[in-house]
């Protein structure tokens, strides 16, 4: 590595990688790093998504699809099935992050920036107010890289944020902890991914089973972190496991947490920018974050190239990017959000009741938000304080 680069992109996942690889398409010095010694691994996602939602930022490649699917299916807590999908517009697929995220850095690495692994930020330097770079760790080696813009990509765990004075803290209620198992020898339908909502399967949250091919999926729980006192994501997991799937085998376990948040008040600063988990900008009601990081990675990334050719790297010229997502991305997080508190707080009768309400409703090209609208529809007076979002 060098000691200078025009911009550091701290954590190559998603969010690191497109915001890498835009700036770096625009000719400046930019500098990927990430923590651990292999990009993508371990995963710390359920993997599904639809083929827009990638496709915009990278070229569809088998690769790295473990599976596709015709669409969704959500069961009430009573086994009540609400089938969602079979949109040809928007076919979903269930991807293998592993070599994902390994692409997306090979895209990045080809447009010019610098990818270098096992290497972490320790702290970042600052002079006059602004950020001027890291202080980082490299393969045991402790240096101070200089930049005129450093992105914090680091994630739910983010630090970059904080040591730039930005609040990211999360309360309990709003952070989704989760244990997924990859599964084999699971009798499951591989045409759908299957989401189960309960208190008594997922407190405060919901189980999916994504498939991923030769009888095998991604078979998880989250759990609102408000609530993990009355039952633990693991145990919860096992439970689930034992009662759906009890002739099917582990062979990978991994954990983590999702931020369930409303947008936090800013992310950006003088020479700092925040993306992606790190930014808080997963969906609040179902915690997919890969979308939301690919598309304010990209505003990101055009946000800082206009800063260079400004030769202005402060709050004022990055707050474009701020204001962009926010105008964009930020209106839906903000909105998922109410949506979010309030099925938080329904019981598993209410849960049927809604679920029940739908019945004989063809739900063929329905997506989340079309059927939450139907819902409240169906159930003006429980959503009574939702009506005025839509």
């Amino acid at each position: 590595m060098k000691d200078e680069y025009d911009v550091i992109v701290v954590g190559a996942g998603p969010a690191g990688s497109i915001t890498a690889q835009t700036v770096a398409e625009k000719g400046y010095n930019v500098l990927l790093i990430e923590k651990r010694q292999e990009i993508g691994d371990p995963v710390r996602c359920a993997e599904g998504c639809s083929k827009d939602t990638v496709s915009p930022f990278i070229d569809l490649d088998p690769r790295w699809i473990s599976a596709e699917v015709e669409g969704a299916r959500v069961f009430a807590p009573d086994g009540t099935l609400i089938p969602m999908g079979k949109d040809s517009n928007k076919p979903g697929i269930v991807l293998e992050r592993k070599i994902f995220d390994r692409a997306l850095a090979q895209n990045a690495s080809k447009s010019g920036a610098e990818v270098v692994v096992k290497t972490s930020a320790l702290g970042l330097l600052k002079k006059n107010g602004s950020i001027t770079g890291i202080r980082a760790r490299s393969f045991g080696e402790e240096m101070d890289i200089r930049s005129k813009i450093v992105v914090g990509a680091d994630g739910i765990e983010s630090k970059v944020g904080r040591w730039a004075g930005i609040d990211t803290t999360l309360e309990l209620k709003d952070i989704e902890t989760c244990a997924q198992f990859l599964m084999t020898d699971i009798d499951i339908d591989p045409d759908f991914c299957d989401f189960f909502v309960g208190n008594n399967i997922a407190p405060g949250g919901y189980a999916w089973v994504f498939p991923k091919g030769n009888k095998m999926a991604n078979v998880g729980i989250g759990v609102v972190g408000s609530r993990t006192n009355e039952m633990k994501p693991i145990d919860c997991l096992n439970k689930f496991v034992k009662e759906r799937f009890p002739e099917g085998k582990a062979i990978e376990l991994i954990v983590g947490g999702v931020p369930l948040s409303r947008p936090i008040e800013r992310t950006v600063g003088n020479g700092i920018l925040l993306v992606g988990d790190a930014a808080r900008q997963s969906d609040p009601i179902t915690g997919g974050g890969i979308y939301n990081s690919l598309r304010c990675a990209k505003i990101a990334g055009d946000v800082i190239a206009e800063a260079f050719s400004m030769k202005d790297y402060s709050r004022n010229t990055l707050n474009k990017y701020e204001k962009e997502w926010r105008e964009t991305i930020g209106k839906s997080i903000e909105k998922n959000y109410r949506i979010k508190e309030l099925f938080m707080k329904m019981t598993d009768k209410q849960l049927n009741d809604l679920a029940r309400s739908l019945d004989g409703m063809n739900f063929n090209e329905m997506g989340t938000l079309s059927l939450i609208k139907q819902l409240i529809k169906n159930n003006p007076k429980v959503f009574f304080e939702l009506r005025s979002l839509f």
